[in-house]
């Protein structure tokens, strides 16, 4: 049974043992405080539709964003080394962006929507490309190169629609951001399985992946191999982008307006978290998305479990905070080194201890 566990840390799982150990560990955390807990029940919405709803619905829905931005930001990690701190900033904008082609027609049709979502996209895709030519061809420090637009990101996304705070009221934004007619699973929960799914046909049927992480590894070996790493980072950065555009899209839905100050405030720091929480590096290198989406709803379960259990709003980032450091340094690489040292020690003596009683 060791040796399984053993070959699992080593393998492929061993990325994510700290995020399924976090999640398992809430999971019977909230069973143990309240039995029905994750129960889930069908109920009627204002619309009239029947859809699901419970605690574990609040957790998949609620992190919807937070999920699709720690996809993007896993790439730009893994090739660069370091965090995008302004994609709360570009998703503000991206909404805004959304919301200024959404009010430029009289009536809100499908047609406009996709139109008004191709325009975050591509509003998003230029700052991502802002960003990532400072870090990819100036060579500046992700952090430090994106914390200009985390600055002054929310200023654009004021400019952009003058100021005001425009409400979009549409049956089909309505969908965007809560329910399908008919659908009983909440529809940012259904996109963030489509992101998904295109990660995952893209890391398929091209080799963006192994680029990426040849890049973050060593980016001067992979240039002697023909990799562009200019590139690769440039393009993480712009895939990014197109993340945040569907982050801020849903995030605008669910309100139906855009207010620039609030839209996903602080949402950068959870990002980073989901992660370094999903066992990625933050030095780059080798990275597991499904790591980073799990760890994003590793940081919603314990906001929701920290609201059931009546923590004050105003205290949660602090217990948040306090779970979180014990999660990242539990997946450190120092207690990484420690425990396969222990491991290995551990091996040795049963060997020592077989050939005895081969003796």
């Amino acid at each position: 049974m060791k040796d399984k566990f053993i070959r699992v840390f080593k393998g492929g799982l061993g990325q994510l043992t700290i995020p399924i150990v976090a999640i398992l560990f809430l999971v019977a955390f909230n069973l143990f405080r309240d039995p029905s807990f994750f129960s889930i029940e069908t109920t009627l919405n204002n619309n009239g539709n029947l859809v699901l709803a419970g605690n574990l619905i609040s957790i998949i829905n609620g992190a919807s964003e937070l999920a699709v931005l720690a996809m993007g930001m896993t790439l730009v990690t893994a090739a660069c080394g370091g965090q995008d701190i302004s994609v709360g900033a570009a998703a503000a904008i991206a909404g805004s962006a959304f919301v200024k082609i959404l009010k430029s027609s009289p009536d809100i049709t499908g047609v406009t929507v996709v139109a008004a979502f191709l325009f975050a996209c591509v509003v998003a895709m230029l700052f991502g490309t802002f960003n990532g030519t400072l870090v990819a061809v100036f060579k500046i420090q992700p952090m430090i190169a994106t914390l200009i637009l985390y600055t002054c990101g929310r200023s654009i996304a004021y400019w952009i629609n003058g100021g005001a705070t425009p409400t979009v009221s549409s049956p089909i934004i309505n969908a965007i951001g809560s329910f399908i007619p008919g659908v009983p699973i909440p529809t940012p929960v259904l996109i963030v399985a489509g992101v998904a799914i295109v990660f995952v046909l893209v890391f398929h049927f091209t080799s963006l992946g192994l680029f990426t992480q040849s890049v973050g590894i060593n980016g001067s070996a992979a240039r002697l191999n023909g990799i562009n790493s200019t590139f690769i980072k440039l393009l993480s950065f712009i895939i990014l982008g197109l993340c945040v555009a569907v982050a801020g899209t849903i995030g605008v839905s669910r309100l139906g307006l855009i207010n620039h100050e609030t839209l996903l405030l602080d949402i950068e720091m959870d990002a980073i978290l989901a992660v370094a929480i999903g066992g990625n590096s933050l030095g780059g290198g080798k990275f597991k998305i499904s790591g980073s989406i799990i760890g994003a709803y590793v940081i919603q379960m314990l906001t929701i479990t920290l609201y059931a259990m009546k923590v004050p709003s105003t205290d949660v980032k602090a217990y948040k905070a306090i779970v979180i450091v014990l999660l990242v340094v539990i997946g450190s690489p120092v207690i990484k080194s420690k425990f396969q040292k222990y491991v290995a020690k551990i091996r040795s003596n049963r060997q020592r201890v077989s050939m005895k009683g081969a003796e």
